[in-house]
């Protein structure tokens, strides 16, 4: 083969690959597929504890370490040894859970950083197939994000993230992922963990919501009225509204997607088909949407946070509330 057939070769292949991918979740949309459910894993009901404030972090972070500790021993006597590990690593120690639920695919939300005395904080909501047997990809993506912000805050500036599995995410391939229905469904737990946020930090910390694929649909729901500076679409699919303005929310709209993301490729329409609204309208990234957009570097759909990365950075600055420093797309 000769010098730089190989290139275009690849090239190729991923752009069928992309275009493969937006055609079999578009095809969700409309031929709804079937498979066996996973077998309900036993798990305890959620631990009651009070609204959280800063001097109680430390008990509720407990509270639910206890709980995944429990979740654990009954998935492993249930024969889940995968889940039985997730849980296990959630119950370690040094995890600061604000919340845990080890019923069904399972719900998390987890602290990175000092919350009580954070100036930012950073909440990133997750997109489809986020659930605590993939949980892991989800908090490495925290994890960098805990890393960038502290590495480019001003001085002084105290830095958290808080990683929020807070709601049951739809299937890649799944009707549920082409309508607003989960994000509905989320939207209300997400403006309560915001208004827990200010709780814990005081009114003059600043919080961005940073909205990973179907999560920006979730964003976007809970937008309205919402006590945050920065909101940021990461490779979304649409956000059901029109416009940025269509959110009706004070905060900055922020929106990026990567050279390489398949999304780029899902049909950007909403239509009412069997009942339901379908599709979520407007590119974000679009100059009809009305975003910023920022530079989203050359990486694909589940590349946003990889260390190094254009995109990681420019989130980070979102983050700390510099639109100056964000380069843009």
């Amino acid at each position: 083969m000769r010098p730089g057939t190989t290139v275009r070769w690849r090239r190729r292949v991923g752009r069928w690959r992309r275009a493969g991918c937006a055609a079999l979740i578009t095809g969700a949309v409309v031929l709804p597929l079937s498979a066996a459910a996973r077998p309900e894993i036993p798990a305890p009901a959620p631990a009651s504890t009070a609204a959280p404030t800063a001097g109680t972090l430390e008990r509720i972070y407990a509270v639910h370490r206890a709980d995944a500790a429990w979740a654990s021993r009954m998935a492993a006597d249930h024969g889940d040894r995968h889940r039985a590990a997730a849980d296990r690593a959630m119950a370690d120690p040094s995890r600061h859970l604000l919340a845990f639920d080890g019923r069904g695919a399972g719900l998390a939300t987890e602290v990175f950083g000092d919350l009580a005395r954070a100036d930012r904080v950073a909440v990133l909501v997750p997109g489809s197939d986020t659930g605590l047997d993939t949980y892991g990809r989800f908090r490495a993506a925290a994890l960098a994000l805990h890393r960038q912000l502290g590495a480019e805050a001003p001085a002084g500036t105290r830095t958290a993230v808080v990683a929020w599995l807070g709601y049951e995410t739809p299937g890649t391939v799944s009707t549920a992922v082409a309508t607003t229905a989960r994000a509905d469904r989320a939207a209300p737990a997400l403006r309560d963990l915001v208004g827990d946020l200010h709780r814990i930090t005081g009114p003059a910390t600043r919080l961005a919501l940073l909205c990973h694929s179907y999560g920006s649909v979730v964003c976007a729901r809970a937008a309205g009225g919402l006590d945050v500076a920065d909101i940021a679409l990461v490779g979304s699919p649409g956000t059901g509204a029109d416009t940025a303005a269509g959110l009706h929310t004070d905060a900055r709209i922020w929106a990026g997607r990567g050279a390489d993301d398949w999304v780029e490729h899902v049909p950007h329409v909403s239509a009412r088909l069997f009942g339901s609204t379908v599709g979520f309208g407007t590119d974000p990234v679009s100059r009809d949407f009305g975003a910023r957009v920022f530079d989203a570097g050359d990486g694909g759909h589940s590349d946003y946070f990889d260390t190094g990365s254009r995109s990681l950075t420019n989130l980070a600055r979102i983050a700390l509330g510099e639109p100056a420093e964000v380069t843009h797309g």
